[in-house]
Protein backbone atom coordinates (compact mmCIF):
# COMPACT_ATOMS: atom_id res chain seq x y z
CA UNK A 1 0.00 0.00 0.00
CA UNK A 2 0.71 3.94 -0.49
CA UNK A 3 0.33 6.40 1.77
CA UNK A 4 -1.11 9.93 0.95
CA UNK A 5 0.55 11.94 3.28
CA UNK A 6 -1.26 14.43 5.20
CA UNK A 7 -4.46 12.21 4.85
CA UNK A 8 -4.73 9.25 7.20
CA UNK A 9 -5.06 6.99 3.73
CA UNK A 10 -3.30 4.01 2.67
CA UNK A 11 -3.92 3.34 -1.17
CA UNK A 12 -3.39 0.17 -3.52
CA UNK A 13 -0.29 1.92 -5.61
CA UNK A 14 -2.59 1.67 -9.12
CA UNK A 15 -6.29 3.42 -9.00
CA UNK A 16 -8.79 2.14 -10.77
CA UNK A 17 -10.42 4.51 -13.16
CA UNK A 18 -13.97 4.51 -13.64
CA UNK A 19 -14.69 6.43 -16.34
CA UNK A 20 -15.31 3.67 -18.81
CA UNK A 21 -17.98 2.34 -16.70
CA UNK A 22 -21.54 2.64 -18.19
CA UNK A 23 -19.63 4.14 -21.26
CA UNK A 24 -17.39 1.82 -22.82
CA UNK A 25 -18.07 -1.08 -20.38
CA UNK A 26 -21.56 -1.90 -19.13
CA UNK A 27 -22.91 -2.36 -15.93
CA UNK A 28 -21.85 -6.15 -15.96
CA UNK A 29 -18.51 -5.40 -17.24
CA UNK A 30 -17.86 -2.77 -15.07
CA UNK A 31 -18.68 -5.43 -12.15
CA UNK A 32 -16.13 -7.59 -13.16
CA UNK A 33 -13.65 -5.49 -13.64
CA UNK A 34 -14.40 -4.15 -10.44
CA UNK A 35 -14.45 -7.43 -8.68
CA UNK A 36 -11.32 -8.39 -10.66
CA UNK A 37 -8.88 -5.66 -8.94
CA UNK A 38 -10.44 -6.04 -5.52
CA UNK A 39 -8.95 -9.56 -5.66
CA UNK A 40 -6.43 -8.96 -6.67
CA UNK A 41 -5.61 -5.86 -3.57
CA UNK A 42 -6.84 -3.08 -5.06
CA UNK A 43 -8.93 -1.11 -3.03
CA UNK A 44 -8.64 2.67 -4.95
CA UNK A 45 -11.73 3.70 -7.00
CA UNK A 46 -11.66 6.91 -8.70
CA UNK A 47 -15.07 8.11 -10.51
CA UNK A 48 -17.00 11.97 -10.88
CA UNK A 49 -20.43 13.16 -10.96
CA UNK A 50 -20.06 13.69 -14.72
CA UNK A 51 -18.85 9.99 -15.59
CA UNK A 52 -19.83 9.42 -18.56
CA UNK A 53 -22.95 8.96 -20.82
CA UNK A 54 -25.61 10.40 -18.49
CA UNK A 55 -25.28 12.30 -15.53
CA UNK A 56 -23.55 10.01 -12.34
CA UNK A 57 -23.81 6.60 -13.90
CA UNK A 58 -20.27 5.72 -13.46
CA UNK A 59 -21.13 6.64 -9.66
CA UNK A 60 -24.51 4.89 -9.77
CA UNK A 61 -22.71 1.54 -11.06
CA UNK A 62 -19.93 1.34 -8.43
CA UNK A 63 -22.82 2.56 -5.69
CA UNK A 64 -24.70 -0.89 -6.92
CA UNK A 65 -21.48 -2.88 -6.69
CA UNK A 66 -20.29 -1.75 -3.11
CA UNK A 67 -24.00 -2.44 -1.69
CA UNK A 68 -23.98 -5.72 -2.91
CA UNK A 69 -20.52 -6.75 -2.32
CA UNK A 70 -20.89 -5.07 1.27
CA UNK A 71 -17.30 -3.83 0.95
CA UNK A 72 -17.35 -0.11 1.44
CA UNK A 73 -15.21 0.48 4.22
CA UNK A 74 -12.61 -2.14 2.42
CA UNK A 75 -12.03 0.89 -0.37
CA UNK A 76 -10.88 4.41 -1.09
CA UNK A 77 -13.34 6.41 -3.01
CA UNK A 78 -12.87 9.00 -4.88
CA UNK A 79 -14.87 11.71 -6.70
CA UNK A 80 -15.30 14.87 -8.42
CA UNK A 81 -17.51 17.92 -8.85
CA UNK A 82 -17.40 21.14 -11.39
CA UNK A 83 -17.37 18.72 -14.61
CA UNK A 84 -19.91 18.10 -17.08
CA UNK A 85 -22.04 20.49 -19.29
CA UNK A 86 -24.50 22.57 -18.14
CA UNK A 87 -25.50 23.90 -14.68
CA UNK A 88 -22.90 21.11 -12.95
CA UNK A 89 -20.21 22.43 -14.85
CA UNK A 90 -19.23 25.21 -11.83
CA UNK A 91 -18.00 25.64 -7.98
CA UNK A 92 -20.38 27.67 -6.91
CA UNK A 93 -21.43 27.11 -3.18
CA UNK A 94 -24.73 25.37 -3.81
CA UNK A 95 -23.70 23.30 -6.63
CA UNK A 96 -20.45 22.02 -4.78
CA UNK A 97 -23.09 20.59 -1.31
CA UNK A 98 -26.19 19.79 -4.01
CA UNK A 99 -23.13 17.55 -6.10
CA UNK A 100 -21.77 15.89 -2.99
CA UNK A 101 -24.79 15.20 -1.58
CA UNK A 102 -25.92 13.73 -4.97
CA UNK A 103 -22.64 11.77 -5.01
CA UNK A 104 -23.49 10.42 -1.86
CA UNK A 105 -26.82 9.08 -2.80
CA UNK A 106 -25.68 7.52 -6.03
CA UNK A 107 -22.56 5.76 -4.44
CA UNK A 108 -24.90 4.56 -1.35
CA UNK A 109 -22.56 5.59 0.99
CA UNK A 110 -22.61 8.30 4.18
CA UNK A 111 -18.61 9.53 3.31
CA UNK A 112 -16.67 10.47 0.07
CA UNK A 113 -13.32 9.53 0.96
CA UNK A 114 -11.25 11.99 -1.48
CA UNK A 115 -13.42 14.75 -2.99
CA UNK A 116 -11.85 16.49 -6.08
CA UNK A 117 -12.76 19.95 -7.86
CA UNK A 118 -12.66 18.60 -11.22
CA UNK A 119 -12.28 22.01 -13.25
CA UNK A 120 -11.39 25.55 -12.29
CA UNK A 121 -14.36 27.53 -12.31
CA UNK A 122 -12.71 30.90 -12.59
CA UNK A 123 -15.89 32.79 -12.74
CA UNK A 124 -16.82 31.87 -8.82
CA UNK A 125 -14.68 33.41 -6.22
CA UNK A 126 -12.07 30.80 -4.89
CA UNK A 127 -12.70 31.50 -1.38
CA UNK A 128 -16.69 30.74 -1.93
CA UNK A 129 -15.33 27.01 -3.80
CA UNK A 130 -13.27 26.70 -0.69
CA UNK A 131 -15.45 27.04 1.88
CA UNK A 132 -17.64 24.61 0.56
CA UNK A 133 -15.43 22.24 0.65
CA UNK A 134 -14.40 22.85 3.70
CA UNK A 135 -18.12 22.58 4.87
CA UNK A 136 -18.53 19.21 3.69
CA UNK A 137 -15.82 18.42 5.78
CA UNK A 138 -16.67 19.59 8.72
CA UNK A 139 -19.90 17.97 8.63
CA UNK A 140 -17.79 14.06 7.49
CA UNK A 141 -19.50 14.22 4.07
CA UNK A 142 -16.23 14.27 3.14
CA UNK A 143 -12.89 13.35 4.40
CA UNK A 144 -10.16 14.77 2.43
CA UNK A 145 -10.13 17.24 -1.02
CA UNK A 146 -8.58 16.82 -3.91
CA UNK A 147 -7.94 19.52 -7.37
CA UNK A 148 -7.63 18.34 -10.84
CA UNK A 149 -6.84 20.61 -13.69
CA UNK A 150 -5.59 24.11 -11.83
CA UNK A 151 -3.27 25.92 -13.62
CA UNK A 152 -0.59 26.52 -11.15
CA UNK A 153 -0.96 30.27 -10.28
CA UNK A 154 -4.40 29.35 -9.18
CA UNK A 155 -3.82 25.76 -8.01
CA UNK A 156 -0.99 28.01 -5.86
CA UNK A 157 -3.43 30.70 -5.14
CA UNK A 158 -6.36 28.62 -3.98
CA UNK A 159 -4.22 26.74 -1.24
CA UNK A 160 -3.16 30.44 0.07
CA UNK A 161 -6.92 30.50 0.63
CA UNK A 162 -6.84 27.23 2.28
CA UNK A 163 -4.33 28.00 4.92
CA UNK A 164 -5.14 31.81 5.55
CA UNK A 165 -8.26 30.54 6.01
CA UNK A 166 -8.12 27.81 8.26
CA UNK A 167 -9.83 25.95 5.86
CA UNK A 168 -9.71 21.78 4.89
CA UNK A 169 -6.85 22.03 1.91
CA UNK A 170 -6.54 20.01 -0.72
CA UNK A 171 -3.87 17.23 0.01
CA UNK A 172 -3.91 15.74 -3.15
CA UNK A 173 -3.53 16.76 -7.06
CA UNK A 174 -4.85 14.86 -10.11
CA UNK A 175 -2.91 16.32 -13.13
CA UNK A 176 -2.89 15.19 -16.91
CA UNK A 177 0.55 13.30 -16.67
CA UNK A 178 2.11 10.41 -18.75
CA UNK A 179 5.36 9.34 -20.88
CA UNK A 180 3.51 11.86 -23.31
CA UNK A 181 2.57 13.80 -21.53
CA UNK A 182 5.00 15.48 -19.40
CA UNK A 183 3.93 19.61 -18.74
CA UNK A 184 2.70 19.03 -15.40
CA UNK A 185 6.74 18.55 -14.69
CA UNK A 186 7.24 22.17 -15.30
CA UNK A 187 3.92 23.27 -14.79
CA UNK A 188 2.09 21.91 -11.57
CA UNK A 189 5.01 19.92 -9.67
CA UNK A 190 6.72 22.68 -8.41
CA UNK A 191 3.74 23.67 -6.69
CA UNK A 192 2.91 20.10 -5.37
CA UNK A 193 6.12 19.82 -3.91
CA UNK A 194 6.06 23.15 -2.47
CA UNK A 195 2.82 22.19 -0.46
CA UNK A 196 3.61 18.32 -0.46
CA UNK A 197 0.40 17.17 -2.71
CA UNK A 198 0.38 13.57 -3.42
CA UNK A 199 0.11 13.04 -7.41
CA UNK A 200 -2.57 10.69 -8.57
CA UNK A 201 -2.16 11.14 -12.68
CA UNK A 202 -5.53 10.82 -14.86
CA UNK A 203 -4.62 9.57 -18.77
CA UNK A 204 -1.85 7.54 -17.44
CA UNK A 205 -1.98 5.76 -20.13
CA UNK A 206 -2.81 8.36 -22.52
CA UNK A 207 -5.65 7.31 -24.25
CA UNK A 208 -4.39 3.49 -24.73
CA UNK A 209 -1.82 4.74 -26.65
CA UNK A 210 0.88 3.37 -23.95
CA UNK A 211 -0.66 0.29 -23.95
CA UNK A 212 1.01 -0.86 -27.47
CA UNK A 213 -2.18 -1.23 -29.07
CA UNK A 214 -1.64 1.41 -31.43
CA UNK A 215 1.42 0.78 -33.96
CA UNK A 216 2.41 2.33 -36.61
CA UNK A 217 1.24 0.25 -39.92
CA UNK A 218 -1.05 -1.71 -37.66
CA UNK A 219 -4.16 -2.39 -37.66
CA UNK A 220 -7.62 0.43 -36.11
CA UNK A 221 -8.73 -0.27 -32.93
CA UNK A 222 -12.46 0.38 -32.68
CA UNK A 223 -12.29 2.54 -29.51
CA UNK A 224 -14.08 6.49 -29.11
CA UNK A 225 -10.37 6.94 -27.91
CA UNK A 226 -8.37 5.76 -31.03
CA UNK A 227 -7.94 9.35 -32.98
CA UNK A 228 -6.52 10.66 -29.89
CA UNK A 229 -4.43 7.71 -29.17
CA UNK A 230 -3.02 7.48 -32.60
CA UNK A 231 -2.35 11.43 -32.80
CA UNK A 232 0.59 10.16 -30.38
CA UNK A 233 2.86 8.44 -33.50
CA UNK A 234 2.70 12.14 -35.04
CA UNK A 235 4.35 13.35 -31.84
CA UNK A 236 7.24 10.35 -31.14
CA UNK A 237 5.67 7.70 -29.79
CA UNK A 238 6.77 4.83 -31.74
CA UNK A 239 10.03 5.71 -29.92
CA UNK A 240 8.78 5.41 -26.38
CA UNK A 241 6.78 2.13 -27.59
CA UNK A 242 10.17 0.74 -29.13
CA UNK A 243 11.79 1.36 -25.25
CA UNK A 244 8.49 0.36 -23.23
CA UNK A 245 8.61 -2.98 -25.06
CA UNK A 246 12.20 -3.64 -23.99
CA UNK A 247 11.95 -2.60 -20.86
CA UNK A 248 8.38 -5.09 -20.66
CA UNK A 249 10.50 -7.81 -22.10
CA UNK A 250 12.99 -7.89 -19.05
CA UNK A 251 10.77 -7.94 -16.54
CA UNK A 252 8.39 -10.05 -18.51
CA UNK A 253 5.30 -7.76 -18.11
CA UNK A 254 3.62 -5.27 -20.25
CA UNK A 255 4.35 -2.31 -21.84
CA UNK A 256 0.69 -0.36 -20.27
CA UNK A 257 2.43 -1.98 -16.69
CA UNK A 258 6.35 -0.80 -17.42
CA UNK A 259 3.75 2.76 -17.98
CA UNK A 260 2.50 2.99 -14.84
CA UNK A 261 5.53 2.05 -13.00
CA UNK A 262 7.72 4.43 -14.85
CA UNK A 263 5.14 7.47 -13.46
CA UNK A 264 5.10 5.91 -9.79
CA UNK A 265 8.85 6.44 -9.93
CA UNK A 266 8.22 10.57 -10.21
CA UNK A 267 8.29 12.97 -7.85
CA UNK A 268 4.74 13.48 -5.27
CA UNK A 269 3.06 10.49 -7.31
CA UNK A 270 1.70 7.67 -5.34
CA UNK A 271 -1.25 6.14 -7.82
CA UNK A 272 -1.48 6.76 -11.15
CA UNK A 273 -5.15 6.41 -12.22
CA UNK A 274 -6.06 3.71 -15.21
CA UNK A 275 -8.74 2.57 -16.58
CA UNK A 276 -10.34 -0.71 -17.79
CA UNK A 277 -13.35 -2.18 -20.16
CA UNK A 278 -12.03 -6.16 -19.41
CA UNK A 279 -10.73 -8.07 -17.15
CA UNK A 280 -8.25 -8.91 -19.73
CA UNK A 281 -7.49 -5.21 -19.97
CA UNK A 282 -6.99 -5.16 -16.18
CA UNK A 283 -4.52 -7.61 -15.88
CA UNK A 284 -2.30 -5.74 -18.42
CA UNK A 285 -1.98 -2.66 -15.74
CA UNK A 286 -1.96 -4.77 -12.17
CA UNK A 287 2.00 -6.03 -12.34
CA UNK A 288 2.28 -2.02 -11.89
CA UNK A 289 1.30 -1.97 -8.55
CA UNK A 290 4.53 -4.46 -7.42
CA UNK A 291 6.96 -3.72 -10.20
CA UNK A 292 9.66 -2.23 -9.89
CA UNK A 293 12.22 -0.05 -12.56
CA UNK A 294 15.83 0.04 -12.40
CA UNK A 295 17.28 3.19 -11.90
CA UNK A 296 18.84 2.88 -15.61
CA UNK A 297 15.10 1.68 -16.41
CA UNK A 298 14.03 4.85 -15.13
CA UNK A 299 16.58 6.81 -16.88
CA UNK A 300 16.26 5.06 -20.43
CA UNK A 301 12.08 5.94 -20.33
CA UNK A 302 12.33 9.44 -19.22
CA UNK A 303 15.17 10.09 -22.48
CA UNK A 304 12.65 8.24 -24.98
CA UNK A 305 10.15 11.30 -23.98
CA UNK A 306 12.22 14.10 -22.81
CA UNK A 307 12.27 16.24 -26.30
CA UNK A 308 8.08 15.43 -25.98
CA UNK A 309 8.21 18.35 -22.57
CA UNK A 310 7.28 21.67 -23.03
Amino acid sequence: MAAIERTDLDVFPVCLGGNVFGWTADEPASRAVLDAYTEAGGDFVDTANSYLVEHGRSETIIGRWMADRGNRDDLVVATKVGGGRGAVRNLRAETVEREAHASLERLRTDRIDLYYAHFDDEATPLEETLRAFDALVRSGAVRHLGASNYSPDRLAAALRVQRDNGLAEFTVLQPHYNLLERGFEGAQLPVAEEWDLAVMPYYALAKGFLTGKYRPGGDAVESPRAEGARAYLDRGGAAVLDVLDEVAAAHDTTPAAIALAWLRTRRQVVAPIASARTTEQLAQILPAATLTLTAAETDRLSRASDDLIP
